[in-house]
């Protein structure tokens, strides 16, 4: 597939319509618009810049994933949390609508961009984000982010690398991810606008704080639908 396409439709009771769509490169994920011409200040990379930072100095003026954020942020920023709205999501050629709040369907966009901005450090949610599944609920997204991260380490056991079968490297990965969180949401914090959109970051940050500490709670929880692969007969 030569590109792969994302539309959200944001519908609000007063009639007013913002749509976003994103277009990626169907092997690699990364963007395939152009960003905006002229960035806003906060966007900068030395603004407020991220703990740990793994991008190499000087290679950037700009964060990648602040920029590539900065066109929802700007188009919603007179959106507050709990503005009820109507979401449109086109992925691949399923449609989903949900009525929602509007930090819940921002966060949910935010995902997908997220994950594609090219930050070294939200990039290992690729995967996720080409089989986006809108608005899922936190026993999905932990079912999902399991399965993603052991499929991963089926490639590297296949490419003769470690694998790391007791999914200690996703607990170190959330943790980085939670830095991240927490440098986007002070920036946009600190252009005072309204809290749509930080909020929608806070709402992703909650189940990155959660992912270390319920992980293996809910693989247990999951574990009695594997019960046919544990069988001690089983010949698969």
């Amino acid at each position: 597939m030569d590109t792969v396409s994302y539309e959200y439709r944001f519908s609000f009771p007063s009639g007013r319509e913002e749509l976003f769509q994103l277009h990626l490169d169907g092997a690699t994920l990364a963007p395939r618009e152009p960003l905006p011409p002229v960035l806003p200040e906060w966007t900068k990379l030395e603004f407020k810049q991220c703990e740990g930072c793994q991008l190499p100095y000087g290679s950037y003026t700009h964060c990648p994933l602040a920029a590539h954020l900065s066109p929802v942020v700007e188009q919603l920023s007179d959106v507050t949390s709990i503005d009820e709205v109507k979401v449109t999501v086109v992925v691949d050629e399923r449609t989903l609508t949900r009525s929602a709040t509007a930090q819940e369907g921002i966060s949910s966009l935010m995902g997908i961009i997220i994950a594609t901005s090219g930050c070294p450090v939200t990039e290992f949610f690729k995967p996720m984000a080409r089989f986006h599944l809108p608005f899922a609920s936190p026993e999905e997204t932990f079912y999902r982010a399991a399965s993603m991260y052991m499929l991963a380490q089926y490639y590297r056991w296949q490419d003769n690398l470690s694998a790391d079968m007791d999914m200690k490297g996703l607990v170190r990965f959330y943790e980085k991810v939670a830095r991240v969180n927490k440098g986007m949401a002070e920036r946009i914090r600190s252009i005072k606008r309204e809290d749509g959109t930080i909020n929608a970051i806070v709402l992703l940050d909650m189940f990155v704080k959660g992912m270390p500490h319920e992980l293996g709670a809910t693989l247990e929880d999951l574990k009695p639908l594997f019960a046919p692969y544990l069988a001690e007969t089983n010949i698969i």
